[in-house]
């Protein structure tokens, strides 16, 4: 399994609890930014810097990404397009990205984009705290042992 990490704007405690969980069970964990992320204490991280063109990274992890794959963004368009090939997707405050989900998360977010592109400032989200550390926490062992098991049972070996 590879979890791919959107780096540019994902919060340095959920990177680095991402690389703590890939390093204990031997996952594959790949940052890809347009930057170089810092990943200090973490060497088998790989980082892959995008071109600095718009939507470069997220192209990226598109291409790239497989079956029994995790994916963690914040970006609703790049979280729609890996749904949309059976990536499994959660965001770094533990919201799980789904078909059923995903259209009215892409809406919501356009809708939002209107507002601010027509003078409108929507509001902001809140802070990370614990709390939102805790509910990513519990998302990405679900979203683990979910694909674990999807893997095990021999449902996810096609690519």
């Amino acid at each position: 399994m590879t979890i791919w990490i959107d780096a540019d704007s994902c919060p340095r405690q959920v990177r680095d609890l991402v690389c703590k969980r890939g390093a204990r069970h031997s996952d594959r964990v790949v940052f890809v930014a347009n930057r170089d992320i810092p990943r200090e204490g973490f060497p088998g991280v790989e980082m892959v810097v995008a071109d600095t063109t718009p939507d470069a990274a997220d192209d990226y992890i598109v291409e790239n990404a497989e079956d029994n794959d995790l994916a963690i963004t914040r970006d609703i368009p790049l979280a729609s397009r890996l749904v949309t090939r059976g990536i499994s997707v959660i965001n770094d405050r533990g919201t799980t990205y789904t078909e059923s989900n995903i259209r009215e998360r892409l809406s919501m977010r356009n809708f939002m984009m209107d507002l601010y592109n027509n003078g409108y400032m929507p509001e902001k989200t809140g802070q990370f705290g614990s709390r939102e550390m805790k509910d990513f926490a519990n998302a990405l062992d679900r979203e683990i042992t979910r694909l674990r098991k999807k893997r095990e049972s021999g449902k996810g070996n096609e690519t």
